[in-house]
């Protein structure tokens, strides 16, 4: 098994700091040779009592900032409880939109939608398109869309006026829920309504959204229509649709949307463009070409980013080309780009497939000690290592890890420990883990009991691997008759 010899550590090392700290300490202590004149005593007294007062304001500021945090936090904990008193109605305007943002932000669509209805409460209300169209596009990520058209009639009726943003924001919708029939009907209303006519950004939504759904006939009808309209795509259009058909394979549509790009004077190639195309040529594990369009993006004046060398170091590890891995972490460590979670789940799992536990579980504690949280991704290549090295009790540990952690599990994660554990043979633990999804509120699927059934035939067990394909069958068979019941009889 090949493995990674002397990698570069991201970071400087502990040593030589405390060294430098140590030595300051010492000479700080040594005693001075000649008297100390009058003039530094002052001085110091002067420096001494200034670093005092600088110490006591920080104290106050920092406790101002904490009374101002708790005042918050304690409304924000209102907008969740009260609904309906007269004192809900006076709430500060920056609390609540601070409270509505955050739940935009973090796609919590149904708690946004009531801190929503409590601001419409609100005596200093006033109806505002920007919230509404933030609200819209939540929705759309959220698969709501009857709930953005809901929001978007509201919309209309409180008096906002609507335009091309906003039928923009709810087409969107309609198109990352594949209700591509309404967004497309929405586009000719668009088209055939003089004040809402659709820009680029309007075409580059709704082409994401075909294209997300691999329906590359209907990005081929809206490229043609934007020409027809006499609208060109953006460096966004581009990016888009070199990425969609780089993570299809499809190169050569991706090289002629390339060059067409370059053709374009106002379309500049950016790192989105450069990051998508290394990563189709890197993910398909031709290395050549992706270091040829890395040379020329750079000779370009394009300056990589946190996520290039991210996709530089995927590549080279699922690739085995662990020197030129290594390379990149030394550029990395030498012009200081800080590692992420992707970078870290990156390297751990090239150790890990390399073999060389040892550094793998180096970079995982180092991990940890950056305060980075460890995420499924994560924990998935350690399970997968040591199934790989047949160390089972190594898997145990992940798995009390785990019990004094609150990383969020996944199906994917239970799936891939019921591989590890057939793999090894450990049938009884394998089985375990059906009880351990239950508790962490996760359905086995598919896959899981396929890998099941795969563990026992390789292991001999042909009854229990014939008793749960009768299960699977059985489980369809019920869960057929339960949607044709439900469908309703038109």
């Amino acid at each position: 098994m090949a493995s990674i010899s002397s990698p570069a550590h991201p970071y400087p090392s502990g040593p030589n700091w405390n060294r430098r700290r140590l030595s300051t300490k010492l000479s700080s202590q040594c005693p001075q040779s000649t008297p100390v004149r009058a003039v530094d005593m002052e001085n110091a007294k002067e420096k001494e009592a200034k670093e005092r007062k600088e110490e006591v304001n920080k104290k106050t500021a920092s406790r101002k900032a904490i009374s101002v945090i708790l005042r918050r936090e304690a409304t924000k904990a209102l907008i969740e409880t009260k609904r309906g008193p007269s004192n809900s109605k006076k709430l500060l305007p920056r609390t609540v939109l601070e409270a509505l943002y955050e739940r935009i932000s973090a796609l919590r669509w149904e708690s946004a939608l009531k801190v929503f209805e409590l601001l419409r409460e609100q005596l200093w209300y006033r109806p505002n398109s920007s919230v509404y169209i933030k609200l819209i596009v939540m929705l759309g990520k959220c698969k709501q869309p009857e709930k953005a058209f809901e929001l978007f009639q509201t919309m209309v009726e409180e008096g906002c006026p609507v335009n091309h943003e906003s039928y923009t924001a709810l087409l969107s919708a309609y198109g990352r829920s594949t209700r591509f029939n309404q967004a497309f009907s929405l586009l000719e209303y668009m088209k055939n309504t003089p004040d809402l006519q659709p820009d680029v950004h309007t075409y580059t939504v709704l082409i994401k959204s075909c294209l997300h759904f691999s329906d590359f006939d209907k990005v081929e009808a809206l490229l043609s229509d934007m020409e027809a309209q006499g609208i060109r795509p953006s460096t966004v259009t581009y990016n888009v649709l070199i990425d969609a058909y780089g993570k299809a394979r499809k190169f050569a549509e991706m090289e002629a949307v390339l060059v067409e790009m370059l053709q374009q004077e106002e379309c500049e190639p950016d790192v989105w463009t450069m990051n998508s195309t290394l990563r189709a040529f890197g993910g398909s594990g031709q290395i050549e070409t992706m270091e040829k369009c890395y040379d020329k993006f750079q000779r370009a004046g394009i300056e990589p980013n946190i996520k290039t060398f991210n996709i530089l170091l995927d590549s080279y590890g699922k690739a085995g080309e662990y020197e030129k891995m290594g390379a990149v972490m030394e550029y990395m460590q030498k012009y200081h780009y800080s590692w992420t979670i992707v970078t870290y789940n990156v390297v751990i799992d090239a150790f890990g497939r390399a073999g060389d536990l040892k550094q793998m579980e180096y970079l995982f504690r180092l991990m940890r000690s950056e305060r980075i949280k460890p995420s499924c991704v994560t924990l998935c290549s350690l399970v997968r290592a040591y199934a790989q090295a047949g160390k089972p009790e190594k898997i145990g540990g992940v798995l009390r890890f785990i019990e004094n952690s609150d990383v969020t599990l996944d199906t994917i994660f239970f799936n891939c420990l019921v591989d590890a554990y057939g793999r090894l043979g450990c049938l009884a633990e394998m089985k375990e883990v059906l009880e351990m999804m239950k508790q962490n509120g996760c359905k086995p699927d598919k896959v899981t009991y396929r890998t099941m059934i795969k563990a026992y035939s390789s292991n001999g067990m042909a009854g229990q691997a014939k008793e749960l394909r009768n299960f699977i069958e059985s489980e369809e068979g019920r869960q057929l008759t339960v949607l044709k019941k439900a469908k309703p009889d038109f």
